[in-house]
């Protein structure tokens, strides 16, 4: 993310174009975003009124001479002050995650050492090893899986500690609202308290069991046992001398504190027969004495304590090897760190006083705290020192699940400073495996060449790639050509795709960068062919047909990947396309786009914020009232126009930011993109702006249910009705039930549905409900209902209902009206994949194939047309063109029907290794998928008996 520059000529504005443009320039210069905080890159330029629409769409054209590209073909008035985009700041960025050559292999092999594993701590570090090779698949839902396997099996704190902050980051309650870091809700996998106590689950049972946080006393969750004595002195009495002071102990008490204590008050030394002993020198207070006298008598440190005190006893229990005391000590000083400031200082106590669940509980809190506490420069101190590492370690807390943690955090708050540079580096010195090395040495790379230092960063990608991890070399090869050794890299890239059996798209569109002409083009189509997901082939083809005053074929060709694939950096392509043509209502919906996806997204490659940009733009489009633009939305939305629709949403939120339901529109849009992070963070500020209880209740539901958490979204729901009765609230309850399958006759989801259409909201909310309403009667067979909701949804412009009611048609035998139907919705909608893919069941074999065809050239990330192109083909008895049509697909989308279908092939091949490959893959993706379990079990026993 770029910065403006505090730096502007004031002085004076010529009215020339030309000054202009310098003015803009001036305005616009980039910053690097070294070490600032995100509060700091989100900083408003300060000059807004230097700009105007005309000084960015028009200059004269001696004012583009220093534009590495100009647009010589366009009328001068049409001139942009930054040209056309730069075909050397589109390059394709080196993703910052292991990337292995054959994915499905690896994940095949990690499933079987964990099915083989033998204790619980190899199992945890499995799970993470899990989560780091499924990162690279952006799919949040497969993360968040492994983390929680993980957590289950973990054992010590410290692992217990960092999970489930873990878990708790990508929640992001940091951004709700009245929410505190240590707040728990209710389950095991998160809870504060449970992860601070040492050992398996327990009395617990499953981490995904309610928590114990009714239980108040810490020590009684940490496991220490509390015994009541009689505060009666009985037994010989020992006094123990501070300065003036004598503090009188039960002998017998203090001995049974440790061994050295024993020994010293009942072995040999001359202290065993003194009734008075002194411990002036011992370093302890007379307070912290009385402390440690009733600790020996009532097995607890006494409430009221001052925390001084208990440091004190602390460090006297470390000293005389006390560690029930010890214990007990610790139990009390964690329940005192609450914040930020308290961890910082008790963490350097328990360091010094090797008090490692005093370090564990600061240690909770300040991870608990993220991102935030990573702007504490005393927090970036302990993380990032090779000194604080070392004190950490000394108390069993730096660990790399500590580091991989925190490195994921940096890269997701875009950290490029020293200090995340030097978080790397501890995650470096914390690993201890192959896989730990070749990540950690990739990412330190990836790091370093965002910064430009490509000495460096080429060396930690050579770590990487001679220990295994080739997907490293594209890092190598990079670097190599930001040095001017073009050569050398497109040597590197040339000798990997001859060692490759089976090259990937990447390795294609990286040697494309060190290719001219038609082979550049050659090796972009071969990219985009073995993985259509690649963006830059796109992007790299649109610009060059700009270039070329093509440009509708380019905004053709940058709409192939965003009909499946929406991203801020194609968005800004097209946008900048539509300026280029000066149609500026397209440029504007594509801009707004782009600000739902990222609020603070720089413009023409870094020199403009995009609501700047929106702002000079309104000048040369048309204004609408809030009226008009629910006008706009409804028929943005009839036409499954999500983008449309998504740019109306935030033109109305400027009318009226404060509105939740926007924001909850907002994410409903950007789920349906696909946009996952986006979505939820549009979900929390709906929560945040929410103005009652019960509307507040829904948002925090929808957050909890898309984050897993079915039950607990369901009771969000129910007490939600219980304040009032909403449509929102019912559709909730509704769809959780639906999804949990909690009622069989789905009767009380009818029910709900039912009550959510009687209560007040607008016709695309309710569409939605009546169009769902109508799929649960056609799972309950009644198709005369389905039927009248359908058209009933129909009647209000909620056109996907056509899908419905085409369902209704199949299943009444009327075939020819359900082709009919799904036609109607191919023609109304903008994104029609899905439309085609459905009216594929309804037509002959032929229509089938050519609909599938269709679909999967508008959306190639849909697995349903490869599985039935390699259904018929296996039906024609061509096998290996079936398993190649899979193949294919599973190389740029390793997903779990695809993965199941190839190994069922697989095993009727008689191909039994490669069946049961397909299954351990299929099976790391979800073990719990019933039908790959059940294959998977047959092939193994005719593997056994084939090989025997």
């Amino acid at each position: 993310m770029s910065i403006f520059s505090s730096s502007h000529d004031q002085d004076q504005c010529s009215s020339t174009d030309k000054k202009i443009i310098n003015l803009i320039r001036q305005f616009t210069t980039t910053m690097k975003s070294v070490n600032l905080k995100l509060k700091d890159r989100c900083k408003k330029p300060t000059q807004v009124h230097a700009l105007t629409i005309n000084s960015i769409l028009s200059s004269s054209s001696s004012s583009n001479s220093n534009e590495t590209t100009s647009l010589h073909f366009i009328n001068t008035k049409s001139h942009l002050p930054y040209g056309l985009p730069d075909l050397n700041l589109i390059e394709p960025q080196i993703v910052p995650y292991l990337n292995h050559v054959d994915f499905v292999d690896s994940v095949s092999n990690l499933y079987c050492r964990i099915m083989h594993s033998k204790t619980d701590v190899e199992t945890c570090g499995l799970y993470i090893e899990q989560h780091a090779l499924l990162s690279a698949l952006g799919d949040s839902k497969l993360l968040r899986r492994s983390l929680q396997s993980a957590r289950a099996y973990a054992v010590d704190v410290h692992s217990k500690v960092v999970i489930s902050s873990w878990l708790r980051y990508e929640r992001r309650e940091d951004e709700l609202d009245g929410v505190s870091a240590m707040d728990c809700f209710g389950k095991v996998l998160e809870c504060p308290k449970s992860a601070l106590i040492d050992g398996e689950c327990g009395r617990f049972g499953s981490v995904f069991d309610c928590c114990q946080c009714v239980c108040e006393n810490a020590s009684e969750n940490l496991n220490v046992n509390v015994i009541t004595h009689d505060d009666q002195f009985q037994g010989e009495i020992v006094g123990f001398c501070i300065g003036d002071e004598v503090i009188s102990c039960v002998r017998g008490k203090i001995a049974e504190l440790s061994s050295p204590l024993n020994t010293l008050l009942y072995g040999s030394f001359v202290e065993s027969v003194k009734e008075r002993i002194d411990f002036t020198r011992v370093g302890i207070s007379v307070e912290a004495m009385r402390g440690v006298e009733m600790f020996s008598r009532m097995k607890k440190i006494a409430d009221g304590v001052s925390p001084s005190v208990v440091l004190e006893i602390l460090s006297f229990s470390q000293k005389f090897c006390c560690e029930e005391m010890k214990s007990a000590c610790e139990v009390y000083l964690s329940s005192l760190v609450s914040n930020v400031d308290d961890a910082l200082i008790f963490i350097e106590y328990g360091c010094e006083e090797h008090a490692s669940l005093l370090v564990a509980s600061c240690l909770q809190v300040l991870l608990r705290e993220l991102p935030n506490s990573l702007n504490n420069p005393k927090v970036l101190s302990l993380f990032c020192s090779p000194e604080s590492m070392e004190k950490l370690s000394m108390v069993d807390h730096a660990s790399f699940l500590l580091y991989y943690f925190l490195t994921q955090v940096a890269m997701e708050e875009k950290m490029t400073s020293s200090n995340a540079v030097m978080l790397f580096e501890r995650l470096i010195d914390c690993a201890t495996e192959k896989w730990q090395k070749m990540l950690a040495f990739h990412q330190l790379g990836v790091l370093l060449f965002e910064k430009e230092e490509y000495k460096d960063a080429q060396n930690c990608f050579k770590e990487a790639y001679e220990m295994g991890h080739v997907y490293s070399a594209m890092g190598m090869s990079r670097t190599m050509y930001k040095q001017g050794k073009t050569y050398l890299a497109r040597d590197l890239i040339n000798k990997i795709l001859s060692d490759c059996k089976k090259p990937n798209g990447w390795m294609y569109q990286e040697r494309s960068l060190y290719n001219l002409g038609s082979k550049k083009f050659l090796d972009l189509e071969l990219a985009t062919k073995l993985d259509p997901t690649l963006a830059y082939p796109y992007k790299y083809r649109a610009v060059s047909m700009v270039t070329e005053n093509s440009i509708n074929e380019a905004i053709q060709e940058i709409n192939k990947i965003i009909r499946f694939k929406v991203s801020p950096d194609c968005l800004e392509l097209r946008a900048w396309f539509y300026l280029v043509l000066e149609d500026y209502q397209a440029a504007v919906r594509d801009i707004r786009a782009l600000l739902s996806l990222e609020p603070y997204y720089m413009m023409f490659h870094g020199k403009m914020r995009c609501d700047y940009l929106v702002d000079l733009l309104s000048q040369r489009v048309k204004q609408w009232t809030p009226a008009d633009c629910w006008m706009q939305l409804y028929d943005r939305w009839s036409c499954i126009d999500d983008i449309g629709s998504l740019a109306i949403i935030h033109q109305m939120m400027a009318h009226d930011p404060g509105k939740s339901l926007l924001r909850f529109r907002q994410s409903l849009l950007l789920l349906r993109l696909n946009c996952q992070k986006a979505a939820m963070r549009s979900l929390r500020l709906a929560r945040n702006l929410s103005t009652t209880n019960h509307e507040r209740l829904v948002y925090e539901g929808w957050i909890l249910y898309d984050t897993g958490y079915r039950e607990e979204a369901l009771s969000k729901a129910e007490e939600s009705i219980s304040l009032q009765r909403s449509f929102e609230a019912y559709f909730l309850k509704a769809y959780t039930l639906a999804d949990a399958s909690v009622d069989p006759d789905s009767s009380a989801v009818i029910q709900l549905l039912i009550d959510a259409l009687k209560c007040p909201s607008d016709g695309l909310r309710k569409g939605q409900a009546l169009n769902n309403l109508g799929s649960i009667y056609v799972d309950s067979g009644k198709l005369d209902l389905a039927a009248d909701c359908y058209v009933n949804a129909l009647d209000i412009k909620h056109t996907r209902a056509h899908q419905g009611l085409a369902r209704v048609y199949s299943l009444k035998d009327e075939r020819k009206a359900a082709y009919d139907e799904m036609t109607k919705l191919i023609e109304k909608a903008e994104n029609n994949a899905s439309a085609y893919e459905k009216r594929s069941e309804y037509g002959d074999r032929d229509n089938a194939m050519s609909d599938l065809c269709m679909a999967t050239q508008l959306d190639p990330l849909r697995t349903y047309p490869y599985r039935y192109r390699a259904a018929v083909l296996m039906d024609e008895l061509k096998e290996t063109e079936a398993v190649e049509e899979l193949t294919k697909a599973i190389a740029f989308k390793p997903e779990l029907q695809m993965l199941h279908l190839r190994a069922a092939f697989y095993e009727s091949m008689s191909d039994y290794n490669l069946a049961l490959r397909d299954c351990e893959a299929a099976l790391c993706l979800d073990p719990n998928h019933k039908e790959t379990l059940e294959l998977y079990n047959r092939t193994q026993k005719q593997a056994d008996e084939f090989y025997t």
